[in-house]
């Protein structure tokens, strides 16, 4: 066997072992990794029960019942669909009805998202694709204009500031820039 052989060979192991790490590091992450789903999308999907995935959308009117020992229900919706949420622990600051949140957590058997995890937006532009296309659609979204945040005085240098003197070594003489 020539060295050039044994070098192929070697080459093609190598390339197989990383082939199958990388196969096993696929499957194992792909038990992990969570989907998105809007509340029309989870009535018309007809999700099975147990199915862990995250729910995004606006917290209903009217529909925040808080409970004893941190216990919460709420509705998320997209103005199609609506499903009923059961969250127990703290909620963040932002959680409020008519906020966009997200959910992670499983459906039961009698339809009711029980989450384990709430996100609520982080900004005023902050909006899941699915429910902005849902109230696009039904020409409820309305755009939010971005405000530019003031100058800062303080960083501009004035109109009659001096320029700062240099040492020219060359010269040996002072010079202004």
């Amino acid at each position: 066997m020539t060295r050039k052989s044994r070098r192929l060979i070697l080459i093609a192991a190598c390339g197989a072992v990383l082939a199958l790490a990388l196969g096993l590091i696929l499957s194992a992450m792909s038990g992990s990794i969570v989907f998105f789903r809007s509340p029309a999308e989870v009535a018309a999907q007809g999700v099975p029960p147990g199915t862990r995935f995250r729910l995004g959308g606006l917290v209903k009117d009217g529909s925040v019942k808080r409970g004893p020992d941190q216990n919460v229900e709420f509705a998320v919706t997209d103005t199609n669909a609506t499903v009923p949420v059961q969250y127990r622990g703290l909620l963040p600051d932002l959680f409020r009805e008519g906020q966009g949140i997200v959910a992670e957590g499983t459906l039961d058997v009698g339809g009711v998202f029980r989450a384990d995890t709430v996100l609520a937006k982080h900004d005023e532009n902050y909006m899941p694709r699915e429910v902005a296309d849902a109230l696009k659609a039904q020409g409820r979204w309305q755009e939010g204009g971005s405000k530019e945040a003031p100058k800062d005085a303080s960083k501009a240098a004035p109109k009659d500031a001096a320029k700062p003197e240099t040492a020219d070594a060359t010269l040996g003489q002072r010079s202004e820039r």
